[in-house]
C-alpha cells in the first residue's frame, strides 16, 4: 500500500508490517540500523518494521545476531541485502505519521512510528544491560523510530549534524508531553531502542553544508520531526496533551500511582467505584494544575536550580492551595513499597527528595477520602482525561 510520495518521487510503501522506501536514485545515509548502517552511499532502499509477533509484545530475534535478523527481514521484503538498511520496532505500522516542511527549493520529510509509555527512559538512567562480545539482552518494547528524507543533497558533515537536530526535536517533543521515564523520576528524554535512517538526494544540484538550529534546513527538520513524533505517539498509545491532563499521568515517575493509591486506601469503596472516583478527581483542573507545579518543583530540586529549603515551602504552600491538610490535623497513612531512583547526576539524594513525594501521597488520599463524605456524594462528575483525548 502506498502511503505517501517523497518530494523525490519514491514512493513510500507500507506492507508485511513495514514501511519501505526503495531509492530512485544515488542517496547519501546516515543509519543507527544494525544491517548496513551507519554512514553509506550504496544503499538502494531503507525499512522500519514492526517486529512483534502481535500488538503490545516483545520483538524476538530469528537469526543469531541482530544484524543477521535484519538482513533475513530485508529479504523477506523483497529487497537486497546486501543494499537495503532497516531498523525494528514493536509500534504498528498503521500508526505512521508522515510530515513534509518546506522551504524554497528544500524539502524534509519526516516518517515516524513511535512509542514510549513502556520504555520511556532519560539519558544517564541506570543501564539494564551490558554487551559482551556481541550478546546482549532482548528490550522492551516502545521505540520510536524516525526515517528522515530530503530531496536536496547534504555534505557529509550536514547529515550528521541533521542527526543531531532530528534528535533534539525528538526529545523536544517528548518533553513537550511530559512523558515519564521508566527508570528513574526523570522526564524521559527518548526510549532506550530509539533508531534513525537519515537520506540526502545525491542528484541534487542544490548541495546545504549546515543542518544546525540556525540554519533553515535545521529549522525544518526541527518541525517535521516535532510534528511527526507527537502525531505518532498520540497513534501509537493515545499520548497527547489530554490525555496527560491528569494527577496520575503527572506523579506516577515518583512513585504515585493508582495501584500505590489503593494499597494505601482505607475507605469502603470496592476497587472499582475507587477506579471511577479517582478518574474523575484526578482529572480536576486546579488539582493538575497544582500538581504539576509540584512535580517542576520536585524536578528543579533534582537538578539543583532550587534549594531544599525553598522546595519545601513551595511544596507546602502547594498542598494547602490543593487542600490537602487536614483541619483536625489527622492525616491518612501513605506509604510507597518501591520508590524510583533519582536520575543522573542529581543535585540531592533519595532521601531528601522521598517525604515531599510522601507528603503529596498522604494529602491525595485524604483528598479520595473526602469524597466520601455523604455532602460529596452526588457531586456532578467531570470528564475524564480520556474523554477529553477522545474529543480532540
Amino acid at each position: 500500500m502506498r502511503i505517501a510520495v517523497l518530494e523525490t518521487g519514491e514512493a513510500v510503501h507500507r506492507y508485511k508490517k513495514a514501511i519501505v522506501v526503495s531509492f530512485a536514485g544515488k542517496r547519501r545515509v546516515l543509519s543507527t540500523a544494525p544491517h548496513n548502517g551507519g554512514y553509506r552511499e550504496d544503499l538502494t532502499a531503507v525499512f522500519n518494521q514492526d517486529g512483534t509477533v502481535g500488538a503490545g509484545m516483545a520483538c524476538t530475534l530469528r537469526a543469531p545476531t541482530y544484524a543477521e535478523h535484519m538482513a533475513l527481514i530485508a529479504r523477506e521484503l523483497g529487497l537486497d541485502a546486501d543494499t537495503a538498511a532497516g531498523i525494528s520496532t514493536a509500534a504498528q505500522m498503521e500508526n505512521v505519521s508522515v510530515k513534509t516542511e518546506r522551504w524554497k527549493e528544500t524539502a524534509v520529510t519526516a516518517v515516524v512510528t513511535g512509542g514510549i509509555e513502556v520504555n520511556g527512559g532519560r539519558v544517564g538512567d541506570t543501564a539494564s544491560w551490558h554487551e559482551e562480545a556481541g550478546e546482549m539482552t532482548e528490550a522492551k518494547p516502545g521505540t520510536i523510530n524516525i526515517m528522515v528524507f530530503f530531496n536536496v543533497d547534504l555534505t557529509e558533515e550536514a547529515l550528521v549534524r541533521a542527526l543531531v537536530t532530528c534528535t533534539e526535536a525528538k526529545t523536544a517533543a517528548i518533553q513537550e508531553l511530559l512523558a515519564p521515564s521508566r527508570y528513574s523520576m526523570g522526564l524521559a528524554t527518548g526510549s532506550g531502542t530509539d533508531g534513525t535512517i537519515l537520506a540526502a538526494n545525491m542528484d541534487s544540484s542544490v548541495r546545504l553544508t549546515n543542518a544546525g538550529k540556525h540554519s533553515k534546513l535545521g529549522e525544518l527538520i526541527g518541525k517535521a520531526v516535532k510534528a511527526a513524533v507527537k502525531e505518532a505517539l498520540k497513534r501509537q498509545s493515545g499520548l497527547c496533551p489530554a490525555r496527560q491532563h491528569q494527577v496520575i499521568r503527572r506523579m506516577d515517575r515518583f512513585g504515585i500511582t493508582n495501584d500505590a493509591l489503593w494499597q494505601n486506601y482505607s475507605g469502603r469503596r470496592p476497587r472499582a467505584e475507587f477506579e471511577e472516583c479517582l478518574e474523575e478527581l484526578l482529572g480536576r483542573g486546579m488539582l493538575v494544575a497544582y500538581t504539576s507545579l509540584y512535580a517542576h518543583l520536585l524536578d528543579q530540586a533534582v537538578w539543583g536550580m532550587l534549594s531544599m529549603e525553598e522546595v519545601r515551602e513551595g511544596a507546602a504552600a502547594l498542598r494547602t492551595l490543593m487542600k490537602m491538610d487536614s483541619a483536625d490535623g489527622e492525616q491518612p497513612s501513605f506509604c510507597l513499597e518501591e520508590v524510583p531512583p533519582l536520575p543522573a547526576a542529581g543535585a540531592v539524594k533519595t532521601e531528601e527528595i522521598l517525604p515531599l513525594i510522601l507528603s503529596y501521597g498522604v494529602g491525595l488520599m485524604k483528598l479520595i477520602l473526602d469524597e466520601e463524605r455523604p455532602e460529596n456524594a452526588s457531586a456532578p462528575r467531570g470528564e475524564t482525561a480520556d474523554e477529553k483525548a477522545d474529543h480532540e
